[in-house]
């Protein structure tokens, strides 16, 4: 399958996360695109994708192989590297990426400390260079949301040009289980909708991933406030509000595909801000200052003016 899409691998040098992000105009680019293998690193491969040559790349960085090298390696055994576009990290941030001379244009790719962005049948030039800025841009942030930013900037800047259907995050930490998986199969606005998802994960998902037995410590059990949070329906939950209510995507009749995608990129700006004040809502502040209560009942002083 050709998968003409734009994606980042990534690695933070904070946490030591290694992660993907993509989005492209065919569906469920998130199971055959990103490859990432816990203190080894992340690759994703693209264009005519050839699964495999992803794997060797990360049995070549987890033989000792420079990020380069291993790339370099991995497209000497394929027959067809002029149809492929890789781009990958290592564990310590080492990057690399390559981008065939058969690949759909425009095509091609940027590596930097830490992060690789490539893309092809791109809808402008300046794909890629948007996905850079942002990426770097969001230094002080988590992977997660560097990721998110880089996608939605390439998005923005005109993204996959035939369309969009499909994008997808993922993340691995120190486990062989990934700490963030998310993936949007079939959507008209499917970035947008990746954050959207994403600010339901980061109330429900990720404090039951942090749960999860790990490899070199006692299984125990989930906490109990994260166990009481999942035993609740859905819409009981916190981030609830960001995955219930009225989807205007859903609503809006008639429009032309190009209003509908004005409205979800409008829902990608604000996202985070929504996500913010949620989050506000939720805080319980009793325990820092009392509530405050107006009653009319009462016989407030009157304050003169001058």
């Amino acid at each position: 399958m050709e998968l003409n899409t734009f994606s980042i691998a990534a690695r933070c040098p904070r946490t030591g996360q290694l992660g993907v992000a993509v989005a492209s105009a065919v569906p469920a680019v998130g199971g055959l695109c990103p490859y990432i293998r816990a203190g080894i690193g992340a690759v994703t491969t693209q264009s005519w994708v050839n699964p495999y040559l992803a794997l060797r790349i990360l049995d070549g960085l987890a033989g000792g192989q420079q990020s380069d090298a291993a790339l370099a390696s991995a497209l000497e055994t394929d027959d067809r590297p002029d149809l492929r576009q890789i781009g990958l990290v290592d564990a310590g941030g080492a990057a690399a990426a390559w981008t065939g001379a058969g690949c759909t244009a425009q095509a091609g790719h940027c590596t930097g400390a830490g992060y690789a962005v490539q893309g092809n049948m791109l809808a402008a030039p300046g794909v890629i260079d948007a996905m850079v800025q942002a990426f770097e841009n969001g230094a002080g942030c988590d992977l997660d949301e560097r990721l998110m930013r880089a996608l939605e900037a390439g998005d923005d800047a005109g993204g996959d040009r035939r369309g969009k259907q499909s994008a997808a995050l993922k993340i691995v930490a120190r486990e062989d289980y990934p700490c963030l998986d998310l993936r949007v199969d079939e959507h008209a606005a499917p970035v947008a909708e990746l954050r959207r998802v994403l600010a339901v994960a980061r109330r429900q998902l990720v404090p039951f991933v942090a749960g999860m037995p790990r490899r070199e410590e006692p299984a125990g059990a989930l906490p109990e406030d994260v166990a009481a949070m999942l035993l609740r329906s859905p819409g009981e939950r916190p981030g609830a509000a960001a995955a219930g209510g009225p989807d205007p995507l859903h609503d809006i009749v008639g429009l032309p595909p190009e209003a509908v995608a004005r409205v979800a990129h409008l829902h990608a700006q604000f996202a985070p801000v929504l996500a913010e004040i949620r989050t506000l809502r939720d805080l319980d502040l009793a325990a820092v200052h009392p509530p405050v209560v107006f009653d009319p009942s009462l016989p407030y002083r009157r304050v003169p003016h001058d």
